[in-house]
């Protein structure tokens, strides 16, 4: 079937994707009320990793490591770095903002790869980083210095983080062939027992057992873990590159309309202003990706 003409059942699952991580934002900045944030972390990846572990051996998949030392790197960049910086982001700082800000990641990713992998930017991609820088000083408003500034730091070293492990990925799929759902399980499970040694080594509050904590995390190692992860395997193979791109519009906005509504984390003009120049500019590198895919698809015989 075509990449290019999705299925309804892709389009639902681009939808519920967008919603189970949209929403997770959320849960992250309230289950720290009962948790410490590193513990929260290691317990949710290493759950995670589990729960994807399990889903390869109920469907058979093979879970050979590939490029062991750079799939460690993998790891700790991708999801231990990663995952303590964002929740570290939300203690002080709103769902809806650190979801945007952390979002950026596409936007650090091309000159990382430029750099890395010798991709010059190229047209409208200098548009695009125009755009969303201007969106970015919108959202921190560093003339009034709303909200939390190590939250904003944090977040956007998030995405910078994420941004670097792309990048990463992208290199060692180059030179090697993966099984992306084993890649994603093992890359996981060493970045989570890096998280792991981080939360046993710093000091933190004993974890209150609330109803709340334990469907928190639930829903973090079936529902975004797991459930997630096959849904974007699905997605990957019915739908374009460009398009799957697409779909992550929708997280970032979704977390501020649940952030909103939940939390009473109502943005700025200003801060909705930049949020939606970031967004547009998103939009506009999506569709880049899905004219520049097609373009190559026209010259293959």
């Amino acid at each position: 079937m075509p990449a290019s003409r999705p299925t309804p059942l892709a389009i639902l699952a681009l939808v519920v994707l967008s919603l189970i991580w949209g929403y997770n934002w959320v849960v992250m900045k309230q289950v720290i009320q009962y948790v410490d944030p590193f513990d929260f972390a290691a317990i949710r990846t290493l759950l995670g990793a589990m729960v994807l572990f399990l889903v390869q051996i109920l469907t058979r998949r093979p879970m050979k490591i590939v490029a062991l030392r750079q799939v460690l790197v993998l790891g700790l960049l991708q999801t231990g770095a990663f995952t303590a910086l964002i929740q570290w982001a939300l203690v002080a700082g709103g769902a809806g903002k650190t979801a945007v800000l952390v979002y950026t990641m596409p936007f650090w990713t091309i000159p990382i790869a430029w750099w890395v992998l010798g991709e010059r930017i190229r047209g409208l991609q200098w548009l695009t980083i125009g755009i969303a820088a201007c969106g970015l000083v919108l959202v921190l408003e560093p003339w009034n210095m709303r909200g939390s500034p190590l939250s904003n730091v944090l977040a956007l070293l998030g995405g910078l983080t994420w941004a670097a492990a792309a990048v990463h990925a992208k290199r060692m799929r180059r030179d090697h062939e993966f099984d992306l759902l084993a890649l994603t399980a093992w890359q996981m499970l060493f970045g989570a027992l890096a998280v792991c040694v981080l939360a046993l080594v710093l000091p933190s509050r004993a974890i209150d057992p609330t109803p709340y904590f334990y469907g928190a995390l639930v829903f973090n190692a079936v529902f975004a873990t797991g459930l997630a992860w096959l849904l974007w395997l699905y997605i990957l193979q019915h739908v374009s590159a460009g398009m799957a791109g697409l779909s992550a519009l929708g997280i970032p906005m979704i977390s501020v309309l649940a952030g909103w509504i939940e939390l009473g984390e109502q943005p700025s003009s200003t801060e909705l202003g930049g949020m939606v120049l970031i967004g547009s500019a998103l939009a506009l590198s999506s569709l880049w990706s899905v004219w520049q895919s097609r373009r190559m698809d026209r010259r293959l015989p």
